[in-house]
């Protein structure tokens, strides 16, 4: 097994030079590793064969935007900080929180299918792209969907580059589907017991309201996500619980005095509340949440919403220095541990949180550990029934294997 990177970096600034080296790295039997920011470099398993990184980072250019019609065409080496910028300028952004924004690009992004606190409300980039180019095994540039929202003809492939961690090409442009900026953005927090968790969670799947987010966080994460607020964790309650509110200044207002109403019910009440520039720092913090850099492993797993509490509560059983985010709408948890950590431990605790997860028709995967470690922890989790597809798909897109070759589930 090879370590993680490739053994040399190339950096194209046209498509067609991306397209040149495919052939080359096709006819010299080498293997192509397509690089953004490299926020995810360590995501999967190594590559079985040496290759070839193709840095897209050059390509980085607006093809089209036609603001009024709420679509935008770019290329994949922009950065997420950047595009966002772009999109600021019309009033308009592409909802879906990706991590490290500054470095993370868009077509790395979309490799990786990223999303954070909002998709609850807001949902992932599957939902957004309409249009996507891509660059093939032959070193041909393939195109599917368009640039209109209403294109309906034809197999829905964006859907399928989107999350394959560049398994079946180089993502090279691609067309997005945009919303407006939300006129008032509220953050309420509350403390929670491990006890109230289960009820207060219906309660909010529950309510009148709509929020974008509901995210979970233990004490030692909360004590993180807050520090740039300088506002103190709820004292002895367990969980800090967030609920996001975004849409014109009215509607948060409402929603808000709405939830607290309901919330009211319980015992509870919020504790805090952050609006707008209060509120981005949590919002952002949130966000790079799943890049801690010092845990000595990072791990991310699923359940049905109904059973989150549920793995959340084992997650905070462990005696290691946890630190947890749970997106409790999707059923998400994020888990860092931080400190000494032997590989029979994380062997234990994998172990037990993927029973949990596979019981509640989830997984678990692991994105963020020793190297050494890959070949005996369950970096994809539990065998997928649907590896046999995936397999077909790999082997009529890319037949000879040379797109991130073993990275992704099943060493696909």
């Amino acid at each position: 097994m090879q370590q993680e990177g490739p053994e040399s970096v190339l950096q194209p600034g046209l498509v067609a030079e991306v397209s040149k080296l495919v052939q080359q790295a096709s006819n010299q039997g080498k293997c192509i590793l397509p690089l953004g920011g490299r926020t995810m470099l360590g995501f999967g398993l190594p590559p079985v064969r040496p290759g070839w990184g193709i840095d897209l980072q050059n390509l980085n250019l607006v093809v089209d935007y036609p603001a009024r019609d709420m679509t935008i065409t770019v290329q994949a080496g922009l950065t997420i900080a950047k595009f966002q910028e772009i999109l600021a300028g019309e009033n308009q952004r592409l909802p879906v929180d990706v991590p490290l924004p500054d470095r993370a690009t868009l077509g790395g992004a979309l490799a990786v299918n990223v999303s954070g606190p909002r998709r609850y409300g807001f949902g992932t980039f599957r939902d957004y792209v309409i249009g996507i180019s891509v660059i093939n095994d032959q070193g041909q540039e393939t195109k599917a969907g368009g640039r209109v929202v209403k294109n309906v003809a034809g197999y829905d492939l964006c859907k399928l580059y989107v999350g394959s961690l560049g398994t079946l090409g180089i993502i090279t442009q691609v067309t997005l589907k945009l919303k407006p900026r939300p006129e008032r953005s509220t953050i309420i927090g509350l403390g929670c017991s491990t006890g109230q968790l289960n009820a207060l969670l219906d309660a909010l799947q529950r309510t009148r309201t709509r929020p974008v987010c509901i995210t979970l966080l233990n004490d030692r994460a909360a004590g993180t996500i807050l520090e740039p607020t300088q506002a103190a964790p709820p004292e002895k309650k367990g969980w800090l619980v967030l609920v996001g509110f975004e849409d014109n200044a009215e509607a948060v207002a409402w929603q808000v005095q709405q939830l607290q109403a309901e919330l009211s019910a319980f015992g509870l009440a919020a504790c805090q509340e952050w609006t707008d520039a209060g509120a981005e720092p949590i919002w952002r913090a949130l966000i790079d949440f799943p890049h801690a850099y010092d845990a000595a492993l990072s791990f991310k797993a699923n359940i049905l919403p109904r059973d989150v509490a549920v793995l959340a509560a084992l997650a905070a059983s462990f005696p290691e220095r946890l630190h947890l985010q749970v997106h409790a709408g999707n059923g998400i948890l994020h888990g860092h541990v931080m400190g000494d950590l032997t590989l029979e431990r994380a062997q234990t605790m994998l172990r037990s949180l993927l029973e949990t997860a596979t019981a509640g028709q989830g997984n678990l995967i692991v994105y963020h550990c020793p190297p050494s470690w890959k070949p005996v922890l369950p970096i994809w989790g539990a065998p997928r029934a649907d590896a046999w597809l995936m397999r077909a798909i790999k082997q009529k897109l890319d037949p000879c294997g040379i797109f991130n070759p073993g990275r992704f589930v099943d060493g696909i």
